[in-house]
């Protein structure tokens, strides 16, 4: 098909009314959507022309709406040009929100729109797809006989199209409009005729058309497509025609229905990745899925526009009466009603079998009441001061962005602080420095140089700013029940647990006596020194801090170290905590083995955050997990995606804690396969040996099986 009228004839022309559902402006039925969607399609082309389509979000409200026509979000990779559409996907939800607009301007990361169309399209493709139905174990698809050497053949590519049956197409036309349009079918929504070419049924919708009207003017396109269960993304381009090509469209039949019309794609690049914004957004997850009366029922939110675009058009009879009918709550009820049984009809025509529109009153399935990942969501916080330690040293004190809230932890323990740098979440553990119980949390952050996060930190945070945190994790920490004497010996930023531990500690009349031997640069980089002099006044008798600056003195040795045990003459029963640079850690443990100090008295805490990235595999990879002797599930991991995100993206009870390789929580049994890991991190070398492996920074070269019974 060349012509738009070719298409018309095969298709019909759209009713009027489809048309009128359409408003130039986000009303505040869109936007109570957008603040509730964690998940859209989005299609853009970037300064070369070249077609991109990939999913954006991650977390409800993702999208910030600045006024009904201007709107912004954050696109990790790459920069979108001129025109721009989105398809927003509500879990559990079969209607999507599509908008249409141009960038208007970057800033930094952020990208922003201005609306020019905003409409609800209708459920068929999500209920073809059974896109929020369980999806079935992730096991991989059987391998697909792809002839030729073209972009088809690429790792993954072939097996994950098999599997995929859901995606959102993007297209352009010539004036300066594009559409990205969700397409879904039952098992397998874009078929393989060779190594470049696929094939996408165009099945009975509502005659609107626009990628295919849009094909005609320009044939340039792009697709991402999902598979239920999964978070990787394939991302295709290339470009397209339209057929009507009885022999072909017979091979799609379904219970002898062909569908009218096909999309012939020509393939330029196929590749699958691991997408942040799938794996951050869990809509995989049940519990994600939204509850009645969250938003506005879809169905009802297009007859709103309706009725809008009616007044306007001064056909006031019609729209008044459909104001008034709107509001009637029973209205939506009898609406959602009527479409799901206009769906499962239409639908069983087509061929459909088993056609599942949601639950009987609302199309949507209720949640359950617990989350299974829930007990260790981030948890959000506001910055409340950034208070500055040294020239290279801040600490951030954070309180409860919603509500009023203690953080309790062990003196020592850390937390692992998340946020998004341009458009990627970051990840980095520190100790806090506060003692524990109080309604805020202070963490120390020395600048690194080259440090991504520290970086962050020291140049854009400030009050009022938001982060996430996650915690508290860690072996290393001090009771302040205990009656014991604590030694501490710390070099640099290594300083942040210990005065966590002295705070807590001087605050509990049980507690012995604290030394602390502490080893900086020079006098202008002791972190916390106002501090230190403040507490040593107010307790004489209990806090002793000896001070050693390495660019005076050079660096503490085994012989200084020895000779400020020596003259301390700490009891037996004392306790002795390090933190600090992995030279001097080895000198004083050096030191206190040859004083016949026992190992169980001694503890050490590693920092091995912002861990190298490894190579990973090019393809996705299986990965089964058991518990001992049974089989808790299987599912995918995508290239580039670790163990962990994989197994919580698929609801598998994965062990973890840090998340960044710090704690060890996430230590598991590799019983068959090979695992990479980002490095340094804190297995220890034999752990390694044994065969164990920390999930959060690794990956699978192979198909993987994990046991996560307890080490």
């Amino acid at each position: 098909m060349t012509t738009a009228d070719e298409v018309e004839a095969t298709l019909g022309q759209p009713p009027s009314m489809i048309m009128l559902k359409q408003i130039s402006a986000l009303d505040e039925g869109c936007r109570i959507v957008l603040a509730h969607c964690p998940l859209a399609g989005f299609g853009y082309r970037d300064a070369g022309g070249a077609s991109r389509t990939t999913f954006i979000g991650g977390t409800p409200g993702f999208v910030r709406v600045h006024s009904p026509t201007r709107m912004s979000f954050t696109l990790p990779d790459g920069e979108a040009h001129g025109p721009v559409s989105f398809v927003f996907l509500l879990p559990g939800v079969g209607e999507t929100l599509r908008v249409n607009g141009s960038v208007a301007k970057r800033k930094g990361a952020e990208t922003f729109v201005d609306v020019e169309e905003a409409y609800v399209h209708c459920a068929q493709a999500v209920i073809r797809s059974r896109l929020w139905q369980p999806p079935a174990p992730a096991e991989p698809a059987p391998e697909v006989d792809v002839r030729g050497e073209g972009p088809l053949y690429g790792p993954g590519v072939a097996e994950f199209l098999a599997a995929a049956p859901f995606l959102a197409l993007s297209t352009w036309d010539t004036s300066g409009g594009s559409d990205t349009s969700p397409r879904g079918d039952r098992q397998t929504v874009a078929r393989i005729l060779d190594s470049r070419t696929l094939v996408i049924p165009d099945r009975k919708g509502n005659k609107r058309a626009d990628s295919l009207h849009n094909l005609l003017q320009d044939d340039r396109l792009s697709f991402a497509a999902l598979v239920p269960g999964r978070t990787g993304v394939l991302h295709v381009s290339g470009r397209g025609s339209i057929t009507d090509d009885p022999a072909l469209l017979e091979t799609m039949a379904l219970r002898g229905t062909p569908p009218h019309a096909a999309l012939l794609i020509d393939v330029e690049h196929a590749e699958v990745t691991a997408s942040d914004a799938l794996t951050r957004s869990r809509v995989w997850t049940a519990a994600t899925h939204l509850e009645r009366g969250t938003v506005p029922d879809l169905m009802a939110l297009a007859g709103d526009h309706l009725a809008a675009n009616l007044a306007e058009a001064e056909k006031g009879l019609l729209a008044r009466v459909l104001k008034v009918l709107a509001g009637f709550p029973a209205t939506s009820r009898v609406l959602r009603l009527v479409m799901n049984r206009a769906y499962r009809s239409g639908l069983q025509k087509e061929g459909y079998e088993d056609v599942e529109v949601g639950s009987r009153r609302d199309g949507r399935r209720r949640r359950p009441a617990v989350d299974p990942a829930a007990e260790k969501l981030l948890r959000e916080v506001r910055i409340a001061e950034v208070r500055r330690e040294t020239p290279s040293v801040v600490t951030l004190v954070l309180e409860d962005a919603e509500r009023p809230g203690s953080f309790d932890f062990r003196p020592g323990q850390f937390f692992t602080l998340v946020t998004d740098i341009d458009g990627r979440p970051v990840r980095r553990a520190y100790s806090a420095s506060s003692a524990p119980g109080a309604s805020r949390l202070e963490v120390t952050v020395k600048h690194v140089e080259g440090g991504r996060f520290s970086t962050h930190v020291h140049r854009n945070l400030r009050p009022g700013d938001r982060l996430s945190v996650r915690g508290p994790s860690g072996a290393f920490h001090a009771d302040p029940a205990a009656a014991h004497e604590v030694v501490l010996v710390a070099g640099g930023s290594g300083v942040t647990p210990m005065m966590s531990m002295i705070r807590t500690l001087l605050a509990a009349p049980a507690a012995g006596r604290i030394t602390l031997l502490y080893s900086s640069r020079s006098e202008e980089e002791v972190i916390f020194a106002e501090e230190f002099l403040r507490l040593e006044r107010q307790h004489p008798e209990r806090l002793s801090v000896t001070h050693v600056l390495t660019q005076e003195h050079g660096r503490l040795d085994a012989a200084g170290v020895h000779s400020w045990l020596t003259e301390l003459r700490p009891p037996k029963d004392a306790r002795y905590y390090m933190c600090g640079p992995e030279a001097l850690m080895d000198t004083v443990r050096g030191v206190l083995a040859e004083l016949g100090v026992p190992d169980d008295r001694v503890h050490q805490e590693c920092y091995v955050s912002g861990a190298d990235t490894t190579a990973t595999a090019a393809a996705p990879q299986q990965m089964i997990v058991e518990d001992g002797a049974h089989v808790v599930g299987s599912t995918v991991a995508e290239p580039g995606q670790t163990l962990l995100d994989a197994g919580l993206a698929a609801g598998l009870p994965m062990p973890y804690s840090c998340t960044v390789g710090n704690c060890g929580d996430c230590m598991v049994k590799l019983r068959g396969g090979e695992v990479t890991m980002n490095g340094p991190n804190c297995l220890t070398p034999q752990q390694k040996a044994d065969g164990y492996v920390l999930t959060c920074v690794g990956h699978p070269l192979s198909k993987v099986t994990l046991d996560i019974a307890e080490p």
